[in-house]
């Protein structure tokens, strides 16, 4: 979290992170979409494209300043100065570390749970910085941090994010090239920055190091209580029922088409009846799969009405049962292929 100032804008570090971000998730089986978002939404924030330059506000109406936020009430601030970044590095610097933070918490968490945690820890930390600031004001006589103070960026959250990341590890972390204790890296790191690092808030990442411990403790006494998982969760939900309603509607467009079953679809339950591979569908009608195609045909009929594969001709195949003698036959087998799909064509225009 940086004090709010002019920035020069030189694009020259944002393909760097472009480049480390497109590596880290092109690597990941799962990606994860609440740490892209976040990456994606600060730097669209920083590069103002287009008509979102005209859309969103300035730096300075929106940068954490406390006392602003207790004399108009300005909430606003809490929220949108995380999003805004003084500087190319200072951008940079922060999403390659919400980048390592965010897909370790949130491979762990899962995204629902892991977007409620940051909202949460992002209202924690700069409610805690007005606070402290008040409280400096007040009773150490120290107005600056209330008046002067006006700071943006990810860290106080990132500063959160790191101290619930290391909370229960027993291993060692390298901070700036020196070996602490993992859970207590948060704190080496408040100083090193401090020291080595000018115009950052020190009031800002320490609010976010109070944050994560607060967050801690919470859980620990309210398991599983996090006001917000239950909001996203729902708005999750409500968001994803036009992809859950057209996927339905395929589902059941694709079953019309193919018939009794669904090639490399959903498996039909079925139970087990008489002959090897012979199954009973959920209509309650006998099928047998066809060995090269999967498609599940009627067993009355004895070649595939998708491929017209024989049933039986692979032995070694357990979808494809022997012939029945006791079957009656619809299909005969002096039937050409041609003539096969024709029948097919005219059985499914039937329907």
């Amino acid at each position: 979290m940086n004090r709010g100032r002019g920035r020069p804008r030189n694009r020259g570090m944002l393909s760097l992170l472009a480049l480390q971000v497109a590596s880290q998730f092109y690597q990941l089986e799962r990606k994860p979409p609440v740490t892209a978002g976040l990456i994606a939404a600060n730097t669209l924030i920083y590069l103002r494209p287009g008509v979102l330059d005209d859309v969103l506000p300035p730096l300075s109406e929106v940068c954490l300043n406390p006392y602003l936020v207790l004399k108009d009430r300005d909430v606003k601030r809490l929220f949108l100065s995380a999003f805004y970044h003084v500087d190319e590095s200072h951008l940079v610097y922060n999403m390659l570390s919400l980048l390592w933070k965010g897909v370790q918490l949130e491979r762990m968490m899962g995204s629902t749970e892991f977007a409620s945690m940051v909202a949460l820890l992002l209202g924690l930390s700069h409610g805690i910085v007005v606070v402290l600031a008040k409280l400096l004001a007040t009773f150490f006589d120290y107005p600056y941090a209330l008046i002067s103070e006006c700071a943006v960026g990810f860290s106080a959250v990132l500063f959160a994010l790191k101290v619930v990341l290391n909370s229960n590890s027993p291993n060692y972390a390298n901070v700036y090239g020196v070996l602490v204790p993992a859970r207590h890296a948060a704190w080496a790191e408040l100083l090193l920055i401090q020291m080595f690092v000018p115009g950052v808030s020190f009031l800002g990442h320490l609010s976010g190091i109070f944050a994560g411990l607060l967050y801690l403790r919470l859980q620990r006494f309210f398991p599983g209580s996090n006001p917000l998982y239950p909001i996203i969760r729902k708005v999750t939900a409500i968001m994803g029922w036009p992809l859950r309603f057209l996927r339905g509607h395929l589902n059941r467009y694709s079953r019309r088409i193919f018939g009794h079953g669904t090639v490399g679809g959903r498996a039909v339950p079925h139970r087990t009846v008489g002959g090897r591979g012979a199954r009973t569908a959920e209509n309650g009608n006998a099928v047998w799969r066809c060995f090269l195609c999967a498609f599940d045909n009627s067993i009355h009929l004895e070649v595939c009405e998708m491929c017209g594969t024989r049933r039986g001709d692979n032995d070694l195949s357990p979808l494809a049962p022997p012939l029945l003698p006791t079957a009656p036959t619809v299909v005969s087998r002096d039937l050409s292929l041609e003539e096969l799909r024709r029948l097919r064509l005219e059985r499914f225009n039937r329907q």
